[in-house]
């Protein structure tokens, strides 16, 4: 997001309270589902790392999500084929998708019906113990419909360390190269730092990936997805119906136009479905159970709306 888009001041307390309307008494912006192009699995809030500002509010300790297991997965792909839904990718944050044991039969199941298949990960130390099964998969399926995308907070380890904490960037570069080495499709999550502007990011992450030998184009956004920084205590607009006009933007580009995201809730017995993977914990957004009845429209109602998604046109999706 460009430098001063907005002011660094704590967010108006009567904001964002009422789904209809703004504090402003202004009608809310909504965002339809378009089509359902990707489905997230959140496979569990756990982390092996805490990050000084992370966007799921994961870490060591953080059990809020439960662990999703196989057959949870299953069950929404076979939703899929009988809704007969337009679902091309499927995605899987956490937490540390790889702190889940079940992922590699997972991924898996996926990849076996088919689907484009998206990992974020932080490439430390789960992935590291899970290469044997991650060659296994990719020997099978090939590297083209498994994508792995890393999170790489900077192109230096001294500000990446920053936000994930000391020690955390060599086993990074380590399972980087591993995965180049092996074949494996890889894209690459960045932030967007307020000190420095996009065009400069983006030029520093290239000396990054020529000096690590990963074949990526720094300036394709969809390979190099850089992301906002995000803090909801920080004031944000609201956005109104108005606000497509008065922005040039569309509400079907937003990512709840086009993506769903299922979470197990520590002490559900079912897993839930929520409109994209920034709000997997307020009770506002909860969607339901199963896909049919998660395809109406979204309130944006939530600081993430409006600071990831429609100021800064950001999405997890590869699309």
């Amino acid at each position: 997001m460009p430098e001063g888009a907005y002011d660094f001041k704590p967010l108006d307390p009567a904001k964002f309270k009422d789904p209809l309307f703004t504090a402003k008494g202004e009608a809310r912006a909504w965002v339809d589902l378009a089509r359902l192009h990707t489905l997230w699995f959140n496979t569990g809030s756990l982390c092996n790392i805490t990050c000084a500002n992370c966007y799921m509010d994961s870490g060591p300790k953080k059990d809020d999500l439960a662990y999703l297991n196989a057959s949870h997965v299953r069950g929404f792909l076979d939703e899929i084929k009988a809704l007969n839904l337009p679902t091309e990718e499927i995605g899987f944050t956490g937490g540390e998708p790889f702190m889940n044991k079940a992922l590699p039969d997972m991924l898996g199941d996926v990849l076996e019906r088919g689907f484009k298949t998206l990992v974020l990960t932080n490439a430390m130390k789960p992935l590291w113990h899970n290469r044997d099964r991650l060659l296994a998969l990719n020997r099978r399926f090939g590297a083209e419909r498994l994508t792995l995308r890393v999170s790489i907070d900077h192109p230096t380890p001294a500000i990446h360390e920053q936000e994930r904490g000391p020690g955390t960037w060599a086993p990074l570069e380590r399972s980087v190269k591993w995965l180049i080495e092996h074949g494996f499709r890889l894209d690459v999550a960045g932030r967007a730092l307020y000190c420095q502007s996009e065009s400069e990011a983006r030029a520093a992450y290239q000396r990054l990936f020529g000096a690590w030998g990963l074949d990526l184009d720094a300036q394709n956004p969809a390979r190099l997805v850089l992301f906002p920084e995000m803090d909801e205590a920080q004031d944000v607009p609201e956005i109104t119906t108005a606000c497509w006009a008065i922005l040039n933007v569309r509400p079907d580009a937003q990512m709840c136009a086009t993506s769903r995201m299922v979470v197990l809730r520590k002490g559900d017995l079912r897993p839930r479905v929520v409109p994209c993977t920034l709000l997997p914990y307020d009770p506002a957004f909860d969607l339901g159970s199963r896909l049919a009845e998660a395809q109406g429209a979204v309130r944006l109602n939530h600081p993430h709306c409006a600071k990831f998604c429609v100021l800064g046109g950001a999405s997890c999706s590869s699309r």
